[in-house]
């Protein structure tokens, strides 16, 4: 009996041990979205002191257009796992190419609930990149054979005259190109 006690109460704290590790941390930078685990004794560690730069490639969207785009996320993940790691907003640069299949992600809520009958789920997480400083571009190219203007587009969507020249111009200026 004693010993199946001391198993039990063994286990049970083994289990709590792994779910505290695993447990999401909310995003010092995005609080509504991108969030992260702590991530413990890692062998490469991270330089607080550098500043990172860097652009996302964005070519796909949730088929559910009722479901935020996990790629856009991906942007408030890198924000505030690097800000919850000590960095500050400052040392961080983002900016995010959309282009392909997910053109209507950048859509402003009428012009998306037009389309598809709901609202715009990735509005507020764009709205928040863009407030703290991440540049979201939409390939011309792309906006011009879907119909995307100034007027049914977010309004803190930036255009491009495409995704490559946008990608070739911050990689020009020392951005990181990621692509997921």
């Amino acid at each position: 009996m004693k010993k199946t006690l001391i198993l039990l109460s063994f286990s049970l704290f083994t289990l709590f041990t792994i779910n505290a590790q695993n447990e999401r941390v909310e995003g010092k930078i995005i609080k509504n979205f991108g969030e992260t685990f702590a991530v413990n004794n890692t062998d490469i560690k991270t330089d607080t002191t550098a500043n990172f730069k860097v652009i996302f490639d964005v070519s796909q969207s949730s088929n559910d257009k009722s479901v935020i785009n996990k790629y856009i996320v991906t942007a408030a993940r890198f924000l505030n796992m690097h800000a919850n790691e000590g960095m500050n907003k400052e040392q961080l640069k983002v900016a995010m190419t959309i282009h392909g299949g997910a053109w209507q992600d950048v859509l402003n809520n009428e012009a998306y609930k037009e389309k598809f009958g709901v609202d715009n789920p990735n509005l507020k997480l764009i709205n928040e990149l863009s407030e703290a400083g991440a540049e979201i571009i939409i390939c011309g190219q792309t906006a011009a054979y879907r119909g995307i203007t100034k007027a049914n587009a977010n309004p803190n969507v930036k255009f491009a005259l495409s995704a490559m020249t946008a990608l070739l111009q911050y990689q020009d200026n020392g951005y990181r190109f990621i692509k997921f």
